[in-house]
């Protein structure tokens, strides 16, 4: 027992998540955490009411139903229809899981077997590497590169094997803030018909979008069933730490996923739920009105860092900018940059290299959040203009 490592080898180089440690940065130094995507303020206070009116009401204390309660299942099947017009039964098309990373979890684990391979685009967000792992999968990584991001179709064509078994894909994409187009989707549905694929889409940023519009790739011809989307409450609605989110798709592909998720948390949030049901339902003037003030935040931070001397990359969509500090720091990478840079002007970032297999494609960008108040964006973009420039 003793010559075998205690971690599970699939997971290896799978430690303590950039987040993590970056967090913890900030707290022992006290600096603006602009790494984690997180809001510094809560959502709206109807909804924070209706958890409160849930907790004391005694629903969703004990279990809930394990698919999750009707109420919610409704308004997000209600949501599909309102905004995408797509239908789906609330009792057989939807699932609702601890968060958008249960489901991915739960989709990886339900779909995959050993051996197969999962084409996605690099940077990923981390969990879907331990995902992919966990299932026995191997991960086939799609570069987005600067300054645009954009797919390259042609690749991903050929990158299909016989292997292949799924397709992984985020859009708006976390962390470049890149959003497909109807053009990319359309040829992105159809590699998978073509080859047969399955599809799990994270969609969790879909109300995020500052430029373009946000198209389920399951409402393309072909999709429906053979597509997973999945989305959640947290980044829509400012409410990160209920960890409510959901799946959507064919009767037969939900099966799978709650087979799997089942096993996985059974049920959570529940009081939340109940909330959630009724964030969904709020007016189009909230979500308009919404992803207006983040794109003031993009671009009242992007000003900022573009006056320290950051090379930035403007995001479509999402929490995040992308920048490059090839000029800020000759050769410096990434993730030395970052570490140094809470106690040298108390500010935290992200280094998008640790979200790449091939970190040289990554290895001068930095990622920021600009989910925070003004006046904590415009403190941290002082600070680091007193930086580097004096």
């Amino acid at each position: 027992m003793r010559d075998r490592p205690l971690l599970n080898r699939r997971l290896d180089g799978l430690g303590t998540t950039i987040f993590a440690e970056m967090s913890a940065l900030a707290l022992s130094t006290g600096a603006i955490n602009l790494g984690q995507g997180f809001p510094d303020t809560d959502g709206p206070e109807s909804v924070r009411e209706a958890a409160v009116r849930a907790l004391r009401g005694g629903r969703g204390n004990q279990y809930p139903p394990g698919p999750g309660v009707p109420e919610l299942r409704r308004a997000v099947a209600d949501h599909q229809r309102r905004f995408y017009g797509l239908d789906f039964d609330p009792d057989t098309e939807v699932l609702v899981t601890a968060g958008a990373t249960e489901a991915i979890a739960a989709a990886m684990l339900a779909l995959l077997e050993p051996g197969d391979e999962v084409i996605a685009f690099e940077p990923f967000y981390d969990s879907y590497a331990a995902c992919i792992a966990m299932a026995g999968a191997v991960r086939v990584p799609l570069t987005l590169r600067a300054p645009d991001f954009r797919p390259d179709l042609a690749a991903l064509r050929a990158a299909v094997t016989p292997r292949t078994r799924l397709l992984l894909l985020n859009s708006p994409h976390n962390p470049t803030g890149m959003v497909l187009t109807p053009a990319e989707l359309t040829e992105i549905a159809a590699i998978a018909v073509d080859h047969d694929l399955l599809v799990v889409t994270d969609e969790v940023y879909e109300h995020l979008v500052f430029d373009g519009v946000h198209t389920p790739l399951i409402s393309l011809p072909g999709m429906r069933d053979r597509t997973v989307s999945i989305s959640s409450a947290g980044k829509t609605f400012s409410f990160t730490g209920w960890k409510v989110g959901w799946v959507t798709g064919s009767r037969e592909l939900v099966a799978a996923v709650r087979t799997t998720k089942q096993f996985l948390t059974y049920v959570a949030s529940g009081p939340f739920q109940y909330a959630v049901a009724e964030a969904l339902a709020l007016p189009d003037a909230y979500y308009a009105d919404f992803a207006a003030d983040l794109r003031a935040k993009r671009d009242l931070l992007t000003a900022g860092l573009r006056d320290a001397g950051f090379r930035t990359y403007e995001p479509q969509g999402t929490y995040f900018i992308t920048t490059d500090i090839t000029e800020l720091a000759p050769g410096t990478d990434a993730l030395t940059f970052c570490r140094a840079l809470p106690e040298r002007c108390g500010v935290v970032a992200v280094p998008n290299s640790v979200f790449y297999d091939h970190p040289t494609a990554g290895r001068t960008q930095v990622r920021f959040a600009f989910c925070k108040r003004p006046e904590v964006l415009t403190d941290a973009a002082d600070r680091l203009r007193t930086a580097f420039n004096g």
